[in-house]
């Protein structure tokens, strides 16, 4: 049993529920179960509202919903806490719950300065287990930030569960079931450990019994950028959809260097008009036949009006590129989002 309650709210605790923010030691009334409390299946009510993440790429393209599951997957530096950062400044929530496993002691610091100040302060609630940590410790922390997430849920509140990273918390599973025997199976992962991130995950999402619903936020490091990480392929399997960053993006200094044509949301064409699903269909396209074929045109080798497709994207390159990218710390809502997305395609078109 782990201590909840709104005590946490407007604190920094460790894995333990320990404060680290200097303040008053913490006097929690509830508890709630590490594992969660299971319900049945049905218990879930689907996703029919759309979550405004401040990030102009994803909300035209790839539009979420409250109560989803969303995994930010690349690799070591190419910009997944910075976009993490950005959605935690532009989402709206009730609740914030944020789990800071096995990163760096100074982003944790970074973190808690930016975001536990002024009005946000008194609905954020920050779980910091630093790398330096033992991995009980870590795997216990990312159950605090789980279980404090699923009471507030309870209660009937929109919560905002931010999870970085599910990969040190495989890792800190995958220490333990190594140190109790566990044979290690793909890639040196035990069953158990992959299992752990799996279960985490689950947890997350709408409850029909309270009303209430859990926005799940978890960022997953691709080792070596390899996209068939088993954390990575485990991740994508359970997740509602996610959001894939590319180092060669990156390299050409577009930030945040969102991989358009490989992150998905599963639940987008529930959720928003049939007009906008259309345009987000047609940017993807677009973009996806420069991609394919931008050697060619950098080469000279594309003989213009071969393709027409191609020939619209090349005409519209730069303009897709200015509207994938967006300076860091700032926000575009929802509606300004779909209302560019819609000048852009509806006036080239």
């Amino acid at each position: 049993m782990l201590p909840v309650g709104e005590a946490f709210l407007g604190r920094a605790v460790d894995g333990q529920g320990l404060p680290i923010d200097g303040g008053a030691p913490i006097h929690a009334h509830a508890q709630w179960p590490a594992g969660g409390v299971r319900t049945g299946a049905l218990d879930r009510s689907g996703v029919r509202e759309t979550f405004d993440t401040g990030v102009r790429a994803l909300n035209a393209l790839t539009t979420f919903g409250i109560g989803q599951r969303i995994g930010i997957m690349a690799g070591s530096g190419v910009g997944k806490s910075v976009l993490l950062d950005m959605i935690a400044t532009g989402a709206e929530a009730e609740v914030v719950v944020v789990g800071l496993i096995g990163e760096r002691a100074r982003e944790v610091s970074d973190f808690v300065e930016r975001h536990m100040a002024g009005s946000k302060r008194e609905r954020t609630a920050v779980i910091a287990v630093p790398a330096d940590h033992a991995p009980n410790l870590r795997l216990r922390g990312a159950m605090l930030a789980t279980s404090l997430a699923e009471q507030f849920r309870a209660q009937g509140r929109k919560v905002l569960l931010i999870m970085d990273s599910l990969t040190r918390v495989a890792h800190a599973a995958r220490e333990i079931a190594l140190l109790l025997g566990e044979p290690g199976a793909a890639r040196g992962y035990p069953p158990s450990s992959l299992a752990a991130i799996t279960k985490l995950v689950e947890r997350a999402g709408n409850s029909a019994l309270s009303g209430g619903s859990i926005t799940g936020l978890y960022t997953v490091l691709a080792d070596g950028d390899n996209q068939d990480d088993p954390v990575v392929d485990t991740a994508r399997s359970i997740l509602d959809g996610h959001v894939v960053l590319s180092r060669e993006l990156a390299q050409r200094g577009q930030y945040p260097a969102i991989d358009i044509a490989a992150s998905l949301s599963r639940v987008m064409d529930d959720i928003v008009p049939p007009e906008h699903a259309a345009l987000a269909r047609e940017f993807r396209a677009l973009s996806a036949s420069y991609e394919a074929n931008r050697d060619l045109v950098l080469m000279g080798a594309y003989r213009q009006g071969a393709e027409p497709q191609l020939d619209r994207a090349i005409a519209m390159h730069g303009a897709l590129t200015q509207f994938l990218s967006q300076p860091a710390r700032s926000t575009v809502p929802l509606v300004p989002s779909v209302a560019a997305l819609t000048a852009l395609l509806g006036n080239a078109s």
